[in-house]
């Protein structure tokens, strides 16, 4: 079976995932701690990318160094921007730009330099599994929060949405910001803060990548309010379902 790598943005995350992996063993490397372990019939290391493009491209290159991941997959929450975006959805990326690079007029904007790529694409087969899985999670909301959490975050028919995934070294909280990106880049659908670094590191590895996140807020004014409440009551039970159901599909 395949060694995969599974990235988690936050601890909550990535402590249900490591549930589903009762024989984990944890390697200290690049100050990061990776767990080593199976999970639905594959041999995975699951570890936490830190916060930030920096972060989440060193992991990923340490990854790669001492692990050798054959595909790589990473979950986390993002920022909704597409209008129909909503708190609460799941974005499968189908590719990946910094929207907070820009080399120019050495390079055109949000172009890597020396690479000629904007926009990293992911694999079209994890895509796939990932989006299969996602709409198997959101059919299991109702059974995997309470009432009373689907209430207070306003989740009711959540949608599982493809597309693009934009990335900086910024927490998106203000309308005036988040509106700036969608007429800098109108088909973008969410923004974070790792995916597109990580991305670009798998695609110098030749290594197959595609990111699942979870629209924990609609990067606006709001952005900040009960975060960790999302986090510990929503996003958590998602990751952990999608990435389960993903394995069994590869």
């Amino acid at each position: 079976m395949a060694r995969i790598a599974v990235i988690s943005a936050v601890d909550e995350e990535l402590s249900e995932i490591l549930r589903l992996m009762p024989d984990e063993r944890k390697v200290q490397a690049a100050g990061r701690t990776f767990w080593q372990g199976r999970l639905q019939g594959h041999e995975v290391v699951a570890v936490l990318s830190g916060i930030g493009k920096v972060a989440g491209a060193t992991t990923a290159a340490v990854l790669h160094e001492r692990f050798g991941p054959q595909y790589v997959l990473f979950t986390g929450v993002a920022g909704g921007l597409a209008l129909g975006a909503q708190v609460g959805d799941v974005v499968v990326g189908t590719h990946y730009l910094q929207h907070d690079l820009s080399a120019a007029p050495l390079f055109p904007r949000w172009e890597v330099p020396g690479t000629g790529i904007s926009r990293y694409p992911a694999d079209a087969v994890l895509v796939q599994v990932l989006t299969e899985a996602a709409r198997d999670a959101v059919t299991w909301l109702p059974k995997l929060v309470s009432e009373q959490t689907l209430r207070a975050f306003g989740l009711h028919r959540p949608t599982v949405h493809q597309g693009l995934i934009v990335s900086g070294d910024r927490f998106i909280t203000s309308v005036a910001e988040s509106e700036a990106l969608r007429r800098e880049l109108p088909e973008a659908l969410a923004v974070d803060m790792e995916s597109a670094a990580v991305a670009q590191v798998c695609a110098d590895y030749g290594t197959p990548f595609a990111a699942v996140r979870t629209l924990s807020d609609r990067a606006d004014d709001e952005a900040h309010v009960d975060f960790q409440a999302f986090m510990r009551d929503v996003a958590r039970h998602y990751s952990a379902r999608i990435v389960r159901k993903a394995l069994n599909l590869l």
